[in-house]
């Protein structure tokens, strides 16, 4: 387990139990308690958890993990989520993207696609994103034409949130929009823990002639605090090979076509 899973490991642990012990901890993952102090030292300098005499205890913001600990889990398949989901993107789409791990693969997929290489001249997607990560990535892509929306950044997921960036999304149309989610469920639809996130995702949905989720099988069946969509506004799901058949069906009877992958 290299540094940044095992600081994931220590929120995602922190946040399903509220308090924890370096000892305890330090057996539970193979390591040091020399290690699980240095860890739990650094993780308190970011705010993201509050030091006791022998452990730490969570934060209000423990549920929502920054995106830099979110990017080593389910690593490999939110990679194949991103291709599959890539694919379904045509020449000359006017593409919507929001942030968070899975849409950012979305993007590196879309950018590095062989088809879609052509003379600096020539746009081959329009992407528009709220992320300021994916924004960052494509600016050099002389195949993408780059719009971003306005709005106030959001440290855990650079995400770009608030009414500027919801003025500029009343503008616009677009063929296809990628939404990663915190959860998505086959009555209540997809959902995120923040609220502001939710808001100007329900937009990018909304403007979008087909929507696409792409999420791990571990948030499927999940809820999350902020409605973004119904499932009658999703098109396509896109998931790993570990959802279950069961989950398959409940989605597929709601008329969303699902993608393992």
């Amino acid at each position: 387990m290299n540094r940044y899973e095992r600081l994931n490991a220590l929120l995602e642990i922190l946040a399903e139990r509220g308090r924890i012990e370096v000892d305890e901890i330090a057996a539970e993952l193979d390591v040091s308690a020399a290690t699980i102090r240095r860890d739990l030292d650094h993780l308190a300098d970011q705010q993201l958890l509050t030091r006791t005499r022998g452990g730490a205890v969570a934060h209000a913001v423990s549920y929502d993990l920054p995106l830099r600990y979110k990017s080593v889990r389910h690593a490999d398949e939110k990679q194949r989520i991103g291709r599959a989901a890539a694919a379904l993107a045509s020449r000359g789409s006017v593409v919507g993207l929001n942030g968070g791990t899975t849409a950012t693969e979305v993007a590196r997929a879309m950018a590095t696609r062989a088809d879609l290489h052509h003379a600096e001249s020539e746009t081959a997607l329009t992407v528009v994103t709220n992320a300021l990560n994916i924004a960052n990535e494509l600016a050099v892509r002389p195949q993408v034409k780059l719009v971003v929306t306005g709005g106030v950044a959001r440290p855990q997921s650079y995400e770009l949130i608030g009414p500027l960036g919801t003025r500029i999304l009343e503008e616009l149309t677009l063929d296809i929009t990628f939404l990663g989610v915190d959860a998505v469920d086959p009555v209540a639809g997809a959902s995120a823990h923040h609220e502001g996130e939710a808001s100007i995702n329900r937009l990018l949905a909304a403007r979008a002639r087909k929507v696409v989720v792409v999420a791990d099988s571990s948030k499927l069946g999940a809820r999350a605090f902020a409605r973004i969509c119904g499932v009658e506004g999703i098109h396509v799901l896109v998931t790993d090979r570990d959802a279950t058949d069961e989950d398959v069906r409940r989605f597929e009877e709601r008329g969303v076509e699902v993608l393992r992958v």
